[in-house]
């Protein structure tokens, strides 16, 4: 199974919706000149979810031995309505998480 079947299939299992992938997004998404995440987001459109057309994922190694990898979907809702905007959704909810955490 390659990325983009074994993407599919997570796809499916999460959002219950058989998907087409239509292209592969280079995305470098900065900060203060510094790189907070730097990849390649997967673009799909959805087969009849009720919700959206389309879904962006990607995986990413963690740096965590017992998870070294992680992958993660983001359906085509407001605000994310790009592959950027995606990617930057979750970086902000990741902080905010680490933000909540630590209070």
């Amino acid at each position: 199974m390659n990325d983009i079947e074994e993407l599919r299939e997570i796809i499916l299992r999460l959002h219950g919706s058989e998907s087409t992938h239509i292209e592969t997004v280079p995305i470098k998404e900065t900060f203060q000149g510094k790189t907070l995440w730097e990849g390649h987001v997967e673009v799909f459109d959805l087969i009849n979810h009720p919700k959206a057309p389309r879904v962006y994922a990607w995986t990413h190694e963690t740096g965590d031995p017992s998870n070294p990898r992680r992958t993660l979907t983001v359906l085509h809702i407001r605000p994310a309505l790009s592959p950027q905007k995606a990617v930057q959704v979750v970086i902000a909810s990741e902080y905010r998480d680490r933000l909540a955490e630590d209070h």
